[in-house]
């Protein structure tokens, strides 16, 4: 009676309901967690994009597919190889090729984003090695039907993903630094290949077959990278041949190399070639049919299996996360929506099948992804007030030889002020469409019948080195960490000037050398038992560079070397700046064509008639104008 409660009493039942107030909202509508958000986002978006995938086809494309092929289908037996001996011959060449064809081909065909491209990667090869030893050497239970539980209850937690929106509270704050870090560990990693593939000839081969498995690898590369540059060979040749010579030129190449070693002498060599199977059934001589029992395992595995299904589902979404992110930077100027919750759910789906089928699932596959996208990059010309195009690159006046934009004449009592020519700009694009993943992941599949099988035994080794380089180059020739590296070499006079005074040079060679430094430690990682997680070390770079390295580099420098990966902007925008973008994205978006999917008009003209030498010409540059009949190149 008359006791008095203290202000504080009053106060903690308000605030244990405040935080359970704001842990639902963020399941109800319009919350992060709101379950099927962004799937619904992701089926409304595959539907309005869906029928103009399939309208875009030319030359570009069938190269697109046949190079992507080449990257894909032979670097994939180097891991069916390994996972041969990895899995005591549970896996081989025919599973390998199997599951790619077979994954491709559902993600050509249902997925909301099919510029990424499917494969067996290189941790997950080192995840079943370490599956099958705990399997046969520690418990003695059946290898197959335990990682085809594993897969089944990666399937699972794959919609849980996706039902909730993980992307939002992922990727979604993924920057540039970690997507930059990731492509260049990826070239290091072929380069690596490259010299494990010279390292195995060496030991298995003569010293003579070594000697030219030597000229065989560094002559495929070469011989590729100087074909790729055949539009710059005018007048030589016509146009249609400069072009077929670029676009063809790593199949040109790897098809050259196979066959030297049956010309004159070299015939003579003991070249080592690709290991193949010649008849379509399992590798494993204990199995008849792609089909795996696994209800056969004890009760308690069939529990037990959700531990390495837990790994592999946070290795398969962080893998095909940052490959489809990487594979629609700015850079490559993709318009149309994706979708990376509706992709989730369907390779939860894939991983369900290859672990029932018995085969190695596959997931989105790096560098292949971005190499695909920059196949198909072209250069349109638009006018330099489009509203619906990129940031402008560089831009031009084209006056009419007669006048100048501000000249006048006085041909009547009148002044007459002709009108001055619009501005033009070039800006990338990339022709987003099925029908190149369709036809490279049609291939792949064809390649599991014993003639097609037979024909892969006659590429030498010394052949897939060279591709690997080749891959090695092209994946680093267009990260922007390579131009910055290069200028730390280059006296100050020699650099081209910084936006603003508030911008540091040290700084910027600081954060370079920043990246460059972590791409070598997540290499070693990779080089360990440990391989598995590195796509969780270029996670963990996300929160490092928005809460720490602000702290380290000026707000300017940041802005001028960073940018939001999968998003407009900057994570160093003005709160004005990040309203004036979300006003402008309303407009663009208002004055779309629902129809298409998103499409704008000039990206539709983009994907139609464009100069081939404006198409190809500034492949490997990140700004150009067109001058006269070429291309005029700036360097940044």
């Amino acid at each position: 009676m008359g006791l008095k409660q203290e202000p504080g009493m009053l106060e903690q039942p308000p605030a244990k309901a405040s935080w359970l107030a704001r842990a639902s909202n963020r399941f109800r509508k319009g919350g992060k967690l709101q379950p099927f958000r962004l799937l619904r986002q992701d089926i409304h978006n595959l539907r309005l994009r869906y029928v103009s995938d399939w309208t875009v086809f030319n030359q570009l494309v069938v190269a697109s597919a046949v190079y992507v092929f080449f990257t894909n289908i032979l670097p994939g037996i180097t891991f069916a190889n390994d996972l041969f001996v990895l899995t005591g011959e549970s896996w081989g060449t025919i599973e390998v090729v199997f599951s790619t064809g077979l994954c491709g081909l559902i993600f050509s065909l249902f997925s909301a984003q099919p510029l990424t491209i499917l494969g067996v990667t290189g941790p997950f090869s080192v995840l079943a090695e370490n599956m099958y030893k705990l399997c046969t050497e520690n418990f003695h239970v059946p290898f197959l039907p335990v990682m085809a539980w594993s897969l089944i209850h990666s399937a699972w937690m794959h919609y849980l993903l996706a039902i909730f929106n993980a992307h939002d509270s992922t990727m979604q704050y993924v920057t540039n630094f970690s997507a930059d870090i990731f492509s260049l560990l990826n070239s290091v990693i072929y380069f690596h290949k490259a010299s494990l593939e010279l390292k195995r000839n060496h030991d298995n081969v003569p010293f003579d077959a070594f000697l030219y498995s030597i000229i065989g690898a560094f002559g495929t590369c070469l011989l590729a990278i100087f074909l790729s540059t055949a539009l710059d060979w005018k007048p030589l040749f016509g146009r249609i041949i400069r072009m077929g010579l670029a676009e063809y030129a790593a199949a040109i190449s790897i098809i050259f190399f196979i066959g030297v070693p049956y010309m004159g002498e070299l015939a003579n060599l003991e070249h080592e070639r690709l290991s193949i199977q010649k008849t379509f059934r399992p590798t494993s001589p204990n199995r008849d049919t792609f089909f795996v029992k696994f209800w056969e395992v004890p009760l308690e595995w069939v529990f037990i299996s959700i531990i390495p299904g837990a790994i592999i589902t946070v290795l398969f979404y962080f893998d095909h996360e940052i490959s489809s992110i990487i594979c629609t930077v700015e850079r490559y100027g993709v318009r149309k929506p994706g979708g990376y919750a509706w992709d989730i759910v369907l390779l939860g789906t894939t991983t369900a099948l290859c672990g029932i089928l018995g085969i190695p699932p596959a997931n989105g596959l790096l560098p292949q992804a971005p190499l695909h996208s920059e196949s198909l990059r072209h250069w349109v010309e638009v006018d330099a007030d489009d509203s619906d195009s990129d940031s402008p690159l560089t831009t031009h006046s084209s006056p009419s030889p007669s006048s100048s934009p501000s000249s006048t004449t006085l041909s009547s009592p009148n002044i007459t002020t002709t009108t001055p020519p619009k501005q033009k700009k070039l800006i990338p694009r990339v022709h987003e469409q099925r029908y190149s993943p369709f036809l490279q992941s049609a291939l792949i599949l064809c390649f599991i019948s014993p003639p097609f099988q037979h024909l892969l035994g006659f590429t030498p080794t010394s052949v897939l080195a060279g591709l690997f380089m080749y891959m090695g180059y092209q994946s680093l020739s267009v990260n922007p960490i390579l131009p910055r590296f290069f200028e730390l070499l280059s006296p100050p006079s020699e650099l081209p000037p910084l936006p603003n005074q508030e911008v540091s040079r040290w700084a910027v060679h600081g954060y370079t050398l920043t990246q460059i430094v972590l791409t070598g430690i997540i290499f070693w990682v990779t080089l360990t038992v440990a391989a598995p997680g590195f796509p969780v070390i270029i996670i963990i770079l996300v929160p490092v560079r928005l809460w720490i390295m602000n702290r380290i580099w000026g707000r300017e420098t940041l802005r001028f070397v960073d940018g939001w990966a999968c998003r407009p902007g900057k994570p160093e925008d003005s709160e004005e700046e990040k309203a004036a973008r979300r006003e402008g994205e309303g407009v663009l978006e208002g004055g779309r064509d629902a129809g298409d999917g998103g499409v704008s008009e000039s990206e539709r003209a983009g994907d139609g008639d464009v100069d081939v030498d404006v198409e190809r010409g500034l492949a490997r540059t990140s700004s150009g104008v067109k001058n006269g009949g070429g291309v005029r190149e700036k360097q940044s």
